[in-house]
């Protein structure tokens, strides 16, 4: 297993993946300095939120002003400079970014009087640098891609009148164009709410569990559970990954958590490091559409659809669980076909000891439990925090003291500052759209390539997801696609929660799509495998949580839409062709499957995505008479016969 040096190393290698700009470890007086201002932030947002509510755009002003200080103040915008220290161009953006911020402050009231229809040269001014400031945040915190994204939307808007087609509109002046999108119609809109309200509270939530060692248990947890099973530190991975998704929202951040002690075990019985690194990728992907946390684009739904966030995480239940089923069977097949045995039981920790610290669980039980009695996302939340707290308190060994509740606020401020400037962001490609009305004419061009075929739409809905994910985080990638696919699917007819789930769980497996697959890269660093050869075996490990939103798309059942037993009923079946697809992709059903068996077995699991009683009765009989004749032909345990692989070294 790796020494603890190299897995620091490997850690930090894995969130260079997702980083382009380069996080500060500061030394001196600016370390105390920017600890308290980070604390002060998260403590700042807390009190909004629960006790003294403020204007809603002021404080979003101030959550994206105090975020760029910090992001600031905590990211370089080179490689291997000024990494222990702020350097002096970014003490001045810092200021201007207080500047920016206190402006919109003093002028909150005359702002938003004349918003969209006059504008002064204040305001312009306040506009233009403002939201370079925030280009130049995005560029440091997450790469350069969705900057260069936003960077054409904002060209879009003076060079319509010269573009053809349904790229034209008649243009806006420089003026107002700036004092429109530094308002709440574009940066200070619908993004950056979700980030100044559901993901501040549920980072903060995260932290105190990472703090509390809630999330080391989680990991310890899986690995007592399944680690002793055929294969078992691959299963560990994806078990890892539907508890720790239940706190933490990001792919990358999922890979470096769990990817420290599953990446080394499952190369010590036998794992590629390419396969290693594509189990732990696809896993992690999966976090982000796990209740009831789920990732930032989740939060982003609840507010432009509208649909209470807890009916979205109830949706997300049953789609969780069959790219996680998809996933176990996958790894089951690919050990019993390789031959890969679990880690000796002599070595895992007793399940009696764990379920001694299953008080550590209770934080998620309380966050859930609170949702589902109607009490608000925020409140929720913040009784989470709490009962984390308290959970620590009776682990002795880490019971969260003054410093440690410091530590986890400030470690909450961290991890925020990268999500603010994602969503202001996106913020300005929003408010882009819904200024030149391009969204409408894209909804109108959908319609007119799909007809009056909702297949095509959804077809069209998941390129497009897929190849903003793959240059953008997924909270942008899902922004950008609601705003302009979304309602032309349902103009279509489709549901608006179909339609936004499809959109958001494309723009999650984005993380482990090519030729740009951050998840796949990332867990590449970490077991230093080959990049392109993690994300195919990734993509062929996650093939059948491709077809999972094609499932729901058919069958609403499958998002808790109807009666209990029409749910049980496609769940049922959705799992048995989940489980076909897989077979059919690893080529093994009860021993090796020839290819024309593996084309068959692929068409049964594709008639059982159709809710219809015919094609589920198709799709179950060719399953069934495969594992019948493979059963025959293999007899009952041919993985038995299969010897244990040499290790890669």
């Amino acid at each position: 297993m790796a020494n603890a040096p190299e897995a620091t190393a490997d850690a930090k290698a894995a969130e260079e993946m997702e980083f382009t700009g380069w996080k500060r470890e500061l030394q001196g007086w600016q370390r105390p300095l920017f600890f308290w201002i980070c604390v002060s932030f998260t403590v700042f947002h807390l009190l909004v939120l629960n006790v003294y509510p403020i204007d809603s755009v002021l404080f979003r002003a101030i959550h994206v002003g105090w975020g760029a200080v910090i992001g600031f103040g905590l990211y370089s915008g080179t490689r291997g400079k000024s990494l222990d220290r702020v350097a002096p161009l970014d003490w001045l953006l810092i200021l201007l970014s207080i500047a920016c911020a206190t402006y919109v402050g003093i002028n909150i009231d005359e702002l938003q009087f004349r918003a969209g229809a006059l504008y002064e040269p204040g305001d312009v001014a306040a506009g233009f640098i403002g939201t370079l400031l925030i280009m130049e945040l995005t560029r440091r915190t997450a790469g350069l891609a969705l900057p260069i994204i936003a960077s054409i939307f904002i060209l879009y808007c003076f060079a319509g009148p010269w573009l053809p087609g349904i790229l034209y509109h008649r243009g806006y002046d420089f003026g107002y164009f700036f004092s429109y999108i530094y308002s709440d119609q574009g940066i200070f809109g619908v993004t950056t709410q979700v980030s100044s309200t559901y993901i501040v509270l549920f980072i903060t939530f995260g932290a105190f569990l990472t703090v509390s060692k809630a999330g080391d248990y989680f990991n310890d947890l899986a690995v007592s559970l399944v680690g002793w099973a055929r294969g078992g530190p691959a299963k560990v991975a994806v078990l890892s990954g539907i508890l720790f998704g239940t706190i933490s929202g990001s792919a990358v951040g999922n890979v470096v958590a769990s990817g420290m002690i599953t990446i080394p075990m499952m190369r010590r019985v036998g794992y590629t490091r390419s396969t290693a690194g594509a189990i732990e990728a696809t896993s992690s992907t999966g976090g982000q559409i796990t209740p009831p946390v789920m990732g930032a684009g989740a939060f982003i739904m609840a507010e432009i659809t509208g649909i209470p966030y807890t009916d979205i995480a109830l949706a997300a239940v049953i789609p969780c669980l069959l790219f996680y089923i998809a996933c176990y069977v996958h790894c089951d097949l690919h050990a019993v076909k390789h031959g890969l045995r679990g880690l000796p039981r002599s070595e895992l920790t007793p399940i009696s000891t764990m379920m001694r610290k299953v008080y550590l669980l209770a934080p998620i039980f309380v966050l859930i439990g609170t949702l589902m009695m109607g009490f608000s996302e925020f409140r929720a939340g913040t009784l989470g925090i709490i009962s984390a707290l308290v959970a620590s308190w009776i682990n002795s060994k880490h019971r969260m003291g003054v410093g440690a509740t410091l530590d986890a606020l400030h470690i909450a401020a961290r991890e925020t500052a990268q999500l603010v400037a994602i969503c202001a962001c996106a913020g300005v490609i929003v408010g882009v759209i819904a200024l030149t009305g391009i969204g409408g004419r894209f909804s109108h061009l959908i319609l007119s390539v799909a007809g009056e075929s909702k297949f095509l739409a959804m077809l069209f809905a998941m390129f497009i997801s897929l190849i903003l994910g793959m240059g953008m985080p997924t909270t942008a990638a899902y922004a950008v696609a609601a705003s302009v696919v979304a309602p032309g699917l349902t103009r279509l007819g489709i549901e608006p929660l179909v339609a936004h789930m499809f959109i958001f769980y494309y723009a999650v497996v984005s993380a482990i799509t090519p030729p740009v697959a951050l998840a796949s890269f990332a867990a590449a660093a970490m077991a230093k495998a080959d990049q392109w050869e993690t994300s195919m075996i990734a993509v062929k490990l996650g093939l059948a949580t491709f077809i999972v939103p094609f499932m729901f798309f058919y069958s609403p059942l499958l998002l808790a839409q109807g009666d209990l037993l029409p749910i049980l009923h496609v769940f049922i079946t959705a799992s048995a062709g989940v489980f076909f697809l897989a077979c059919a992709t690893e080529g093994w059903l009860n021993g090796p499957i020839n290819l024309p068996l593996r084309v068959v077995l692929f068409a049964g699991a594709l008639c059982l995505i159709v809710p219809e009683p015919i094609s589920d009765m198709v799709g179950i009989g060719i399953g069934l008479s495969i594992w019948a004749m493979q059963r025959a032909r293999h007899g009952k345990n041919p993985g038995d016969k299969v010897p244990a692989p040499a290790i890669e070294r």
